[in-house]
């Protein structure tokens, strides 16, 4: 080991949690069409589970309104049934090779419901953050008894391992926030 930890590994992992915080915040509906809502369905496709932006075209020509190009035509019935299947409370319907998907208006339980399970996933990057944190504090602990370290590098190490902490909490904190209003905007 060297005479400090690897800040960088920490950082990353801690940015780390926030992005997948914000891609899990791109599936959940707000009202408005938005081609992420689809980007992680999984449709059944030549023997594989494949992401449906990998068999079709997903575009957005109205606010309410999602479209799903199909490329190949045997392919639209599994695409419509994904869909309908997914849990995110989509009626699809085919014409042709194309699939029309309305977006329905969020009932206000529904918009509760979805901002409670925007609390759970920023809960979740919260803990992730915080496990990223105690592998620091344990690095720093281990490398001071190994007497890599001395006490005093290991208090400003440790400050600036929580100070990191802190900053990627208040950014989850502030997206959490933001997609919360975006998801009870009327």
């Amino acid at each position: 080991m060297s005479d400090d930890p690897d800040v960088d590994d920490l950082q990353r992992r801690m940015t780390g949690a926030v992005e997948v915080l914000k891609q899990e915040f791109s599936g959940l509906r707000t009202g408005r069409a938005s081609a992420s809502l689809l980007e992680h369905v999984k449709v059944d496709a030549y023997g594989a589970a494949m992401p449906l932006n990998q068999v079709s075209t997903i575009n957005v020509p109205e606010p309410r309104l999602i479209t799903v190009q199909v490329w190949d035509k045997g392919m639209v019935r599994a695409v419509e049934k994904t869909i309908r299947d997914s849990g995110l409370g989509l009626n699809p319907s085919a014409d042709g090779q194309l699939i029309r998907v309305p977006i329905p208006e969020l009932t206000e339980e529904r918009r509760g419901e979805l901002a409670k399970v925007a609390g759970r996933y920023a809960e979740h990057a919260r803990v992730a953050v915080r496990n990223v944190r105690r592998d620091g504090m344990e690095t720093l602990k281990k490398m001071e008894k190994a007497g890599e370290m001395s006490k005093d590098d290991h208090k400003v190490w440790s400050d600036e391992i929580q100070e990191m902490t802190d900053e990627t909490i208040k950014r989850i904190d502030d997206a959490v926030t933001g997609k919360q209003k975006e998801i009870l905007q009327v």
